[in-house]
């Protein structure tokens, strides 16, 4: 038999069992049904385990039990996971860095890549430029307690000058390398940051003229023009001494970040972060998952924005590990950058995922090959969620993920680095369907819950737990986690923020009288311990590349346009931001008049004239101008109707329904706002 003839004899049986699949075959990403929530429906989650009786305590990390139980005061479902013992009262960043110099200080620490060519710094050479650029900044003049803005793109300057304004005692204001130049001067100005250091001459040009509008603001200092060149020059003027004093008097306690949660805004919120918070996130997961981090063998790669409080708490985590950390330069290297670092440990935003399902549909086009994929995929979803119902899969489910495994799975893995064995996608919701066909596919992806203001996770799957379909895992080590008579979750640890910067009253209503941070999620928790999210209370949008974006502010922009009645801004676990508009038809016909148009066209002719398009762009375009690219409106839809209470869009206090629109115009939205061709991706930033 020659090799073509068995190639169509492959691709024909594999046809065959794709049609005995039946036709339940649907692409996890981007359904257009129409009648799927915003949310994961509680009704639809499995329970692979049925009642417990409470209190349930078991050991997914030896030695660190999770107990699930209702709290006799509260009377609330409550679940916690014991973490490692308080620390100690002087531990901070630095110490990370110095255990691990002190650990594996000759082996390798950090490799990225300086002008196309990978290079590699051992923990003794990292620790070493750490303390030369703190020791610059001592020479500069930055005391204890001083504010730095920082913009810079993920990358080894990003780590080392992070972690040597924490060794110095400064507080790290945190700038995403997309914000705007009015986010820039919000930041620096509610930082009180007396310097701003950029990494491009571009980001120097966006901060032009900061430091005359921020009174705080005495240096502006650009990476590319040789600025950390001659902070570390400057290091040579302060002693070894000096600077084991100064780290010396650093408490666990103290601010080390300012971390914002939404650049959307004109007063964005900053998260409070002291050493504390971060230093016990990043030793507990070690402890927690020693076979996984302890392994001198193993690698990581990171390449999220390390401005998004997830990537850095997870480069800490790292540090404090035995891995190997790779520093990818963005998502446009990432599939070859994956062959190079050959991951053991991966962190994402549910879109990479997307953009690897999608690429490996495309590749199998529409043809035998195309059939053989969709079977494949119906295959490994079908197999984990008997895994999810039962515990394990049957006879049958077996044989059909077996036989496609050599010809689909595998690749996919090898797409990867072919050594995964942790993915954790965070940042945004994960599509269960996309989630149960990595998971079916032999691709190991674990889905975790956390927020700005819990340091990052909060709750995630580790290794070794039962799968449950649409869950976002266990309490994270030393956090409770508990569902409120509302719904809504809500978390305590050594891991919380205090409050946020200069904002009482946003602080004083994150919390409740008994001291739990109101995440604004809503969700439940089964009798085994595990969390799901089935909703929001508030109306921020999270895009599929994880960025926070509060609709708000841009709404009211486009808004003020005069004959514009309604603006919703949608984007919700989508790969980009979009708006909704509507009409207000008293106010547009005499504007039409006014422009020599006809003022009596149908509603449905005006929302599509070019003239009233072209009008709504301009506020669009307005109101873009003060945010990210990744918050900027990239398309809008104007609509022939408006949201009334009596079409059920409005509230009696004429407020928007968010979900409901959502659900009405779902065929709109999955057929002309958000296409395949039109695909714009973003990370989280």
């Amino acid at each position: 038999m020659s090799v073509i003839t068995s190639l169509n004899k492959r691709a024909a049986n594999l046809a065959q069992k794709a049609l005995r699949l039946g036709g339940d075959f649907v692409h996890p990403v981007s359904d257009d049904s129409g009648n799927t929530p915003d949310y994961n429906d509680p009704n639809n989650i499995i329970s692979p385990d049925g009642h417990i009786d409470l209190p349930h305590t078991v050991e997914w990390g030896e030695g660190f039990p999770s107990t699930t139980f209702l709290d006799p005061e509260t009377g609330l479902l409550t679940t916690k996971t014991e973490g490692k013992p308080p620390l100690d009262e002087g531990t901070t960043i630095y110490d990370i860095y110095a255990d691990r110099a002190e650990r594996m200080g000759d082996e390798p620490l950090y490799t990225y890549k300086t002008n196309g060519e990978w290079v590699t710094k051992t923990g003794n050479e990292v620790l070493a430029d750490i303390r030369q650029i703190a020791k610059g900044l001592m020479h500069y003049g930055l005391k204890k307690g001083d504010g730095v803005a920082f913009m810079c793109r993920t990358s080894y300057e990003w780590d080392v000058f992070d972690a040597a304004v924490m060794a110095c005692g400064g507080v790290l204001a945190t700038i995403y390398d997309t914000d705007s130049a009015e986010q820039i001067r919000n930041i620096v100005n509610n930082s009180d940051s007396r310097l701003l250091v950029v990494e491009t001459t571009d980001m120097r040009a966006k901060a032009d003229g900061a430091d005359k509008e921020c009174p705080a603001l005495e240096h502006i200092i650009c990476f590319e023009n040789g600025g950390l060149d001659e902070i570390m020059a400057y290091g040579s003027g302060v002693s070894d001494e000096e600077l084991d004093e100064r780290i010396a008097s650093i408490k666990k306690t103290d601010l080390c970040s300012i971390v914002y949660t939404s650049g959307s805004t004109a007063a964005p919120k900053g998260v409070e972060m002291t050493h504390e918070h971060y230093c016990t996130t990043a030793l507990n997961l070690p402890a927690y998952m020693p076979k996984l981090l302890h392994e001198r063998k193993n690698s990581v790669l990171l390449f999220l924005p390390q401005a998004h409080s997830f990537a850095r708490a997870i480069n800490y985590i790292c540090v404090a590990s035995e891995l190997h950390i790779y520093i990818a330069q963005g998502i446009k290297t990432l599939i070859a950058d994956l062959q190079v670092a050959k991951p053991s440990v991966m962190i994402v935003v549910p879109r990479v995922l997307e953009k690897v399902y999608n690429a490996a549909s495309q590749k199998a086009g529409h043809g035998a090959k195309g059939v053989a994929f969709a079977a494949a995929v119906v295959a490994a979803q079908n197999y984990m969620k008997e895994v999810s119902a039962k515990g394990k899969a049957g006879a049958l489910a077996k044989a059909r993920r077996m036989a496609f495994d050599p010809v689909v799975y595998a690749s996919l893995r090898e797409v990867l680095g072919g050594r995964a064995q942790w993915i954790v996608a965070g940042g945004a919701p994960l599509d269960p369907e996309l989630m149960a066909f990595f998971r079916g596919a032999g691709v190991p992806v674990h889905e975790g819950y956390g927020l700005t203001e819990t340091t990052a996770p909060c709750a995630f799957n580790p290794l070794g737990v039962p799968y449950h379909q649409g869950s976002v895992g266990v309490a994270f080590p030393g956090f409770e986690l508990r569902i409120a008579e509302d719904e809504e979750i809500q978390v305590k640890g050594t891991a919380v923020f205090p409050k946020y910067h200069k904002n009482e009253e946003a602080s004083e209503d994150s919390f409740t009288e008994d001291g739990w941070y109101r995440t604004g999620d809503l969700g439940r928790i089964d009798d085994d311990g595990f969390l799901y999210i089935i909703g929001r209370k508030k109306d921020l949008i999270i895009t599929a590349g994880g960025k926070n974006v509060s609709p708000g502010p841009i709404e009211e922009v486009i808004k003020r346009c005069e004959f514009v009645s309604q603006a919703l801004v949608l984007g919700d676990k989508r790969p980009f931001i979009s708006a909704l508009v509507t009409l207000d038809e008293e106010s547009l016909r005499p504007w039409l008049e006014s422009k020599g148009l006809n003022r009596d066209i149908p509603m449905e002719e005006a929302a599509n004239n070019a003239a009233v398009r072209a009008e709504v762009q301009k506020w669009v375009d307005q109101a873009n101008e003060g945010v990210s690219r990744a918050e900027s409106v990239r398309k809008f839809i104007i609509l022939p109707e408006e949201f009334t209470q009596e079409n059920g869009l409005m509230t009696a206090s004429m407020k928007v329904i968010r979900p409901k629109v959502i659900k009405r115009y779902a065929t709109l939205l999955n057929t002309q706002m958000y296409t395949n061709e039109e695909v714009v991706f973003e990370t989280a930033e």
